[in-house]
């Protein structure tokens, strides 16, 4: 897979623990959270970008 949808993945997986946190009611976990989806959302674009590329240049670079 992409570099960029391992990086996704890999943010998504280091803000489960504080999604649950905040769920519990941790008040700092909520903003770490918040952070995470700020990282996660320019990642997203990353692979957006990344998957335009590909299919602009017809197939695997």
């Amino acid at each position: 897979m992409s570099e960029n949808f391992d990086k996704l993945n890999a943010i998504l997986d280091a803000a489960r623990g504080d999604v649950e946190k905040a769920e519990a009611g941790n008040k700092a976990a909520t903003s770490r959270v918040r952070k995470a989806m700020q990282d996660l959302k320019a990642a997203a674009q990353d692979v957006r970008k990344e998957m335009l590329e590909l299919r602009d240049a017809g197939g695997k670079q």
